[in-house]
């Protein structure tokens, strides 16, 4: 009866593990539930009394949450999370919308210095104008109101901020 109980509870943890990397709409975590259920009810069925039932239900209660948290970080890596992620790109499109993300960070970051004007008001987040582009744009200090002059202080990641000058 152990073994059996204890199986179950493997086979449930396979199955979810498997649903990562063969989708069938949930019917497998279906039967991992289902599993995880009989193996439970099978462990209190022990001569021994429900000590290993008990057990059973730590296992799963522990185990499920850690099984599942794993399981979402590993999907966006398989090839089946790839392509519901990013749809079907190849690794040429991949690799030029990198290679557009890192100038476009760069192009952000050579605006530290340059000046502009606010669009609408910096409460502490607006759009600003700078060289006839529009930005949105963090004002360093309190509010910054329409028409005035301002100047980019720093970039970090894709949030500008600015100060009045």
């Amino acid at each position: 009866m152990l073994l059996v109980g204890l199986g179950l509870l493997a086979a449930s943890l396979l199955l979810v593990i498997a649903e990562v990397f063969l989708p069938s709409a949930g019917l497998l975590s279906i039967g991992a539930g289902a599993a995880a259920i009989a193996g439970i009810i099978v462990l209190f069925r022990h001569p021994d009394g429900p000590t290993w039932g008990f057990i059973g239900v730590g296992l799963v209660l522990v185990g499920a949450p850690a099984t599942i948290s794993m399981a979402l970080k590993v999907w966006p890596s398989t090839p089946i999370g790839r392509k519901m992620l990013l749809g079907e790109m190849t690794e040429e499109q991949l690799e030029a919308k990198r290679q557009a993300e890192i100038d476009a960070r760069e192009r952000r970051r050579a605006l530290v210095g340059a000046e502009g004007e606010v669009v609408t008001p910096l409460r502490p987040v607006g759009v600003v104008r700078i060289a006839d582009q529009r930005y949105d744009a963090l004002a360093e200090t309190g509010i910054i109101e329409t028409g005035q002059r301002v100047r980019v202080t720093a970039v970090q990641d894709h949030q500008i901020k600015v100060r009045a000058v």
